[in-house]
């Protein structure tokens, strides 16, 4: 029991709704990414995160862009396990386990802000939006590996009870209510300045500010069924809030010469240092020793905590965790065939082995993520214009990485929609992508430290409508 409260406490980590990017990176701020998906050449107002070298052949003078979004995903764990808790010895065949949690992550309507100003070789813009992760996730029946902790631990700490005192503690006599939910944003704020050197070449320098805000909240409650009844043998609860900074220097290139373009942004790794506010994290555990169980039935708080040791460090209050955004290279060439049909190839490559992650979760990664993205775009007329994307993302995931409380899954994205010209000032655009995630299974001999085979299976959907406004002076 013991034992699966410190794995409890150690392993709780908030799980997000994630939209296009990396591991930590979100990539889809305006909706011409949704739509198109490659928009690493993009002279446009998105420019401002996708290729602020880029805006040197933008408008000339203000513009503004305003979007919104609404993600939404399901993020699933399947356990499965045939004679969990099974000994052999004791004739007691185990039970039979095939459980589906659903987790339900969802977020609000997410914006960002777009502007932009070009005089002659120069322009300066801004982007503010959720540039990390960003949303809520919610496990009401718990994660597996929790429940299964507990069943195993109350079932080895008494398989060798006579039968004349109720035999081993098995799944019947007892229930299990447990619950996760996690949060965590990255807002960033970002500004850059922009020159164009000569008639084909120009860069930009940039810099962006981040706030990470997550918090972590959950309870694992084993309650007996048998007499006596509805007594608690383990009652753990937890909620951590977590804070923290980090700033990101962003340099671009872009060369244009007739319909090509050549396009290369470099984001430097983001270091931010979480600091937890820790407003509850309490143990209740059953006393087993007879001589004092029945003056102190029950070790609680602190004294219960103590027994953990660093197991519970991380989320003490005070304590600090590294939460890095990974330093991103993006390379686009994109070419105008006529008038009317453009098309960009793009590259992404996100440094993650190098961005400290909670525990040093880094290094299990084989290779940081690669993306693939193809957009194409095509103008009806003066009025209308139609695009289409598709985006392939390589994590490099390994089992020590997966985990319960995170977890990724590599993924096929695609996008469609369109951009109405309302007038010569006003551009309305509106976007759609999905991804299709690949299940991603990890078998374990000794199912989190229990003498036990399982198996879990990782798996996700994820959907992204937007809608958006440009306006330009």
């Amino acid at each position: 029991m013991r034992k699966f409260l410190t794995i409890f406490a150690f392993s709780l980590a908030s799980a997000t709704v994630s939209m296009a990017g990396g591991l930590m990176t979100n990539t889809n701020y305006h909706i011409a990414f949704d739509r198109m998906m490659a928009r690493g050449a993009s002279f446009d107002i998105d420019a401002a995160y996708s290729n602020p070298a880029g805006l040197a052949w933008g408008h000339e003078g203000l513009q503004l862009s305003l979007n919104f979004q609404k993600p939404w995903q399901n993020r699933d764990i399947t356990m499965t396990a045939s004679n969990y808790l099974a000994v052999p010895s004791l004739g007691y065949p185990g039970v039979n386990i095939d459980k589906k949690y659903e987790g339900k992550a969802s977020a609000p309507i997410v914006p960002a802000l777009f502007a932009s100003y070009k005089q002659d070789r120069w322009a300066v813009s801004a982007m503010i939006g959720i540039v990390g992760s960003g949303g809520f996730v919610k496990y009401d029946d718990g994660i597996p590996m929790f429940n299964a902790l507990v069943m195993a631990k109350l079932f080895d700490a008494t398989k060798a009870m006579p039968a004349a005192m109720g035999g081993p503690m098995t799944p019947e006599k007892y229930t299990i209510d447990s619950k996760m939910e996690g949060k965590q944003y990255i807002y960033g704020g970002q500004l850059n300045f922009t020159y164009k050197f000569t008639d084909q070449i120009a860069g930009a320098v940039g810099v962006r500010a981040n706030y990470y805000d997550g918090y972590n909240r959950g309870h694992v409650t084993a309650t007996t069924i048998e007499s006596p009844g509805n007594q608690k043998l383990i009652d753990l609860q937890l909620d951590c809030l977590q804070k923290g900074w980090g700033f990101t220097p962003v340099v671009s290139f872009d060369f244009r010469e007739g319909p090509l373009t050549i396009a290369a942004r470099y984001e430097f790794r983001t270091k931010i240092n979480t600091e937890n506010d820790t407003k509850t994290l309490d143990a209740s555990i059953k006393n087993t020793d007879a001589a004092t169980a029945a003056a102190v039935p029950y070790v609680t708080g602190k004294t219960a905590l103590a027994q953990f040791g660093d197991k519970v460090a991380p989320y003490e209050d005070g304590a600090k965790t590294r939460y890095d955004m990974p330093a991103l290279l993006s390379i686009a060439l994109g070419y105008e065939f006529t008038d009317k049909f453009r098309a960009t190839l793009e590259y992404h490559n996100f440094d993650d082995k190098h961005a400290k992650m909670a525990k040093g979760r880094q290094k299990e990664l084989t290779h940081g993520t690669d993306e693939y993205l193809l957009g194409l775009e095509y103008d009806i007329n003066d009025k209308f214009t139609i695009s289409c994307g598709g985006q392939r993302t390589d994590y490099g995931l390994d089992d020590d990485y997966q985990q319960n409380t995170s977890f990724a899954c590599d993924s096929w994205s695609f996008g469609f929609g369109g951009a109405w010209n309302i007038t010569e000032q006003i551009r309305l655009n509106a976007g759609y992508f999905c991804s299709i995630y690949s299940d991603y299974k990890k078998e374990q001999k000794n199912y989190y430290d229990t003498p036990w085979p399982a198996t879990e299976t990782y798996s996700r959907t994820n959907h992204v409508i937007g809608l958006g406004i440009d306006y330009k002076f």
